[in-house]
């Protein structure tokens, strides 16, 4: 399942984790900071940074640090691109960043009702985290409010990814087969969050 959740967005897991284990530290911080750019998962890139921490290749918490760097990097990168260029120039080229313009307008309007909430719930949601960057620049969001939202609902995300990467390892070492289990409930959990909020989203669109 993990193979295929990565494959379908671009990058493999398999090249993903050689990538993070040949270059570490280099790496974590190149593909979190292109996430939100490329179609490069953070449910793949940073459970293994756990993962990698667990076997002493990197030390977690540098690993979760920069992970998080990078993903503000991208983040704020996106958001200044909308902020400073505007919605027209941004639509007519969507397809540099992987992204639908239906998709867009749908998080534009949702933007537009819920504001600071959207921009912190976006960051816990799989698939959804990319999208909400274009949306805060075009409504000209305060800095300071994406930044500290969009960072505080990334600290959650990504604690949660890399504890589950970390303790997967141990899992590993113990039985496969426990381990296969907890990918499954993991996916699927993420899979059930993620149905939810987009039907909520669509929901409060027709409204």
């Amino acid at each position: 399942m993990l193979v295929m959740l990565a494959g379908v967005f671009g990058l493999t897991y398999g090249s993903i984790k050689v990538l993070i284990g040949a270059y570490g530290y280099l790496a974590i911080f190149a593909l979190t900071a292109l996430e939100a750019v490329f179609p490069i998962p953070s449910e793949v890139i940073l459970p293994l940074v756990g993962y990698f921490g667990a076997t002493g290749q990197i030390n977690v918490f540098a690993g979760f640090a920069i992970a998080i760097v990078g993903s503000m990097i991208g983040m704020m990168t996106e958001y200044y691109f909308a902020y400073f260029l505007g919605k027209d120039v941004v639509y007519k080229h969507l397809h540099f960043f992987h992204i639908k313009r239906r998709s867009l307008e749908s998080f534009d309007r949702w933007f537009a009702r819920n504001g600071r909430l959207t921009v912190f719930v976006s960051r816990l949601i799989p698939l959804v985290r990319a999208l909400i960057n274009f949306p805060a620049g075009f409504a000209k969001m305060s800095v300071r409010d994406f930044f500290f939202y969009s960072l505080a609902g990334s600290l959650i995300w990504s604690g949660l990814l890399v504890g589950f990467g970390y303790y997967a390892h141990g899992l590993v070492v113990r039985s496969l087969y426990y381990l296969v289990i907890v990918l499954a409930v993991f996916f699927v959990a993420l899979y059930v969050i993620y149905r939810v909020m987009v039907r909520k989203i669509m929901e409060e669109l027709k409204k």
